[in-house]
C-alpha cells in the first residue's frame, strides 16, 4: 500500500498538473461544443488509455528508452497533428462532420462523429505527446518505493491518475459545452465554428510541432 503522506502530495500535484491547459483538454473543450460531453465521452475514454498506456510504461523506466528513440513518436505526430488540423479547417469553413450545422437549435449538435474516430483522436493525441512521456518520467517514480512491491503502486498511482484526469477533462468538455449553448444562436454559429476550429488547428500544430 502506499503511504497516506505520500498520496497528501501526489494527489494535489496531479490534480494541478490534469487541471492545466494542454493538448488533451484543449480537444476536450472543442469536442464539449461541437458534439456535446457526452460523445465527447469516447474521446476521453481513447484518452485516458493512452495515459495508462504512458503511465505504466513510465513508472516500469520504460519511458527512458521510448524517449532516447524520437522517431518513434514522429509518425503519430504528424499525422496525429495532420488530420486534427484538417478538422479544425474544415470546422472553421463550417464543413465537415464536426461542424456544428447553422440552425436554431438550443441542443444540436454537430453530425456524429464515430465512436471509434472520437476515441482514436483522444488516444493517439496522450501517446503521440512525447512531453507527456517526460513529465510521467519526471514525476512518476519519485512516488514509488523500491523497497515495497512495484505492480500494487504502480496499479494505484495510476488509478487515481486516471480519475483524476478524467475529472479534467469533464471540466473541460462541461465548459466547451456551456460556451456552445452561449454562443449557439443562429447568428453566432458561424463564429462558434470558428472559435472551434481555430482551436483545433492550434491542437493539431501543437501536437506536430511540440
Amino acid at each position: 500500500m502506499i503511504q497516506l503522506s505520500l498520496l497528501s502530495v501526489f494527489i494535489p500535484t496531479f490534480m494541478m498538473v490534469s487541471l492545466t491547459p494542454g493538448l488533451c483538454m484543449t480537444l476536450a473543450m472543442v469536442l464539449g461544443m461541437t458534439q456535446g460531453v457526452r460523445r465527447a465521452l469516447w474521446m476521453m475514454l481513447g484518452e485516458l488509455a493512452g495515459v495508462g498506456i504512458v503511465g505504466v510504461a513510465a513508472g516500469a523506466g520504460m519511458a527512458a528508452v521510448m524517449l532516447r528513440y524520437p522517431e518513434f513518436f514522429t509518425v503519430f505526430k504528424w499525422v496525429g497533428g495532420a488530420y486534427l488540423a484538417y478538422l479544425g479547417i474544415m470546422m472553421w469553413r463550417s464543413r465537415g462532420r464536426m461542424a456544428i450545422p447553422d440552425m436554431n437549435t438550443s441542443s444540436g449538435f454537430g453530425s456524429a462523429v464515430s465512436r471509434r474516430a472520437l476515441a482514436a483522436q483522444g488516444f493517439v493525441t496522450a501517446i503521440a505527446n512525447p512531453k507527456g512521456w517526460a513529465f510521467f518520467m519526471a514525476l512518476l517514480p519519485p512516488f514509488l518505493d523500491t523497497s515495497r512491491p512495484l505492480p500494487l503502486q504502480l496499479a494505484t498511482l495510476i488509478v487515481i491518475i486516471l480519475v483524476i484526469e478524467f475529472g479534467a477533462l469533464l471540466i473541460y468538455a462541461t465548459g466547451g459545452q456551456t460556451l456552445r449553448h452561449l454562443l449557439g444562436e443562429s447568428r453566432n454559429v458561424r463564429l462558434l465554428n470558428r472559435v472551434a476550429g481555430s482551436m483545433m488547428v492550434g491542437v493539431g500544430l501543437w501536437l506536430a510541432l511540440g
